[in-house]
């Protein structure tokens, strides 16, 4: 999928997201719908984040807290669960990490060039209740 910038619209452009049937797209997971070449969902808000939301698994209790918060319906969502963080469309506000309700948290801010793997090895074990 070629994705277009932000900066690359007109000023005042209105963004259309599906090129025809638009209730029967709404249905399907995103990467499944048919967009229309100029729309939110192919346009990438990501070119300004310089830290993102590391997603770890282990203590994810599924709240959706993330998924709901998220002003750019950035959290990915399969089958009931959390299974990750859309990078394309994430511009890196770290609401998603404020609303996480785990110890420790589910979701954490890291600088956006280090690896998902680097994050998760740094990851903070649970906080014991004093």
């Amino acid at each position: 999928m070629n994705y277009k910038g932000w900066n690359e619209f007109e000023i005042g452009s209105l963004l259309f997201p599906f090129e025809k049937e638009g209730e029967k797209n709404v249905e399907k997971h995103a990467e499944e719908r048919d967009y229309s070449s100029d729309n939110s969902y192919t346009a990438s808000t990501a070119h300004w984040r310089v830290e993102k939301p590391v997603y770890n698994p282990e203590g994810c209790i599924h709240c959706y807290f993330c998924w709901l918060y998220c002003p750019d319906s950035s959290i990915l969502v399969r089958s009931e669960k959390m299974t990750g963080v859309d990078y394309v469309h994430c511009k890196g506000c770290g609401v998603c990490v404020s609303v996480c309700p785990t110890n420790p948290k589910s979701l954490l801010m890291f600088n956006d060039h280090e690896s998902e793997e680097a994050a998760l090895a740094s990851w903070p074990k649970k906080e014991e209740k004093k």
